[in-house]
């Protein structure tokens, strides 16, 4: 691949120039050259590296499907997000200023400068959306100095003008970093149900972005294939994987609260 090429992979996927100093070995002020166009002829290993990560053939970054993410097919390309705005020269440099400029009705994700598309959900996915953030309500009642959030609902995750995500539902315990319009830094549990235009982009990038930010325990609903998988990023454990007949632990709580997935598996079942 070319530098222009490289650029405008990056781009397309939302990478920055730290994921990629880390999945590939290159040094972080080798990375950001090539990518500011200072270095025009970048050294054959060094190119070859680069194109691992950016996964130029399958659309997954070769580099970063490990055990302790989520293997995906090879046919499974980030699509959604990104890449509708490949061509948009600003991808990677919009800022939150660009973010509430856009109108009400258009729901983005902003990541690392570039804009994703979040498509409207399916009605398997608010089924379950509904009826777990009814679920979670006990568990958060008893917990007095936590609150649960429902998407749309904006969280700067990472404090800059860079980054605005908008997790499916979401909980905060003792903190006072919120405001009228958001909530600046990680939740401390997230959770992403997933669509079939986001499985990469919830299971790789968002993984990526939620533990790196702090986020204590990341919960993926994936209704295709009834599980829930759920990540202990406070702890840095394994991820493990439950059916919808199972109860899932909230970690966070401290083994306090449970929840019965057959309960929800009930409710939603016939939107299956």
């Amino acid at each position: 691949m070319t530098v222009r090429e490289l650029q405008q992979r990056k781009k397309a996927l939302g990478y920055t120039n730290e994921m990629i100093a880390e999945k590939s070995g290159i040094p972080l002020g080798t990375v950001q050259k090539i990518f500011a166009g200072v270095t025009d002829a970048p050294r054959r290993k060094t190119v070859e590296a680069l194109e691992r990560v950016l996964g130029a053939e399958t659309g997954v970054p070769a580099a970063i499907r490990y055990a302790d993410y989520i293997p995906l097919p090879s046919d499974v390309m980030i699509r959604e997000d990104a890449l509708a705005y490949a061509a948009d020269p600003k991808q990677g440099s919009y800022t939150l200023e660009d973010y509430y400029a856009l109108p009400d009705d258009c729901r983005v994700e902003l990541i690392d400068g570039v804009f994703y598309d979040l498509a409207s959900p399916q009605h398997i996915h608010q089924a379950i959306l509904g009826r777990l953030h009814y679920e979670l309500v006990p568990c958060v009642d008893a917990h007095p100095e936590c609150e649960l959030f429902m998407a749309p609902s904006d969280v700067r995750l990472d404090n800059d003008d860079r980054t605005m995500v908008q997790p499916d539902l979401y909980i905060v315990c003792g903190r006072t970093d919120m405001d009228p319009r958001r909530l600046n830094g990680a939740p401390d549990f997230a959770c992403e149900i997933l669509s079939p235009s986001s499985r990469s982009h919830d299971l790789l990038l968002k993984l990526y972005k939620y533990r790196n930010a702090g986020v204590r325990e990341y919960w993926v609903v994936d209704p295709d294939r009834l599980q829930v998988i759920v990540f202990d990023l406070e702890h840095d454990l394994p991820k493990k994987v439950y059916s919808f007949h199972d109860k899932v632990p909230v970690g966070i709580s401290g083994g306090e609260c449970t929840i019965d997935f057959e309960r929800i598996f009930e409710k939603i079942k016939r939107y299956i």
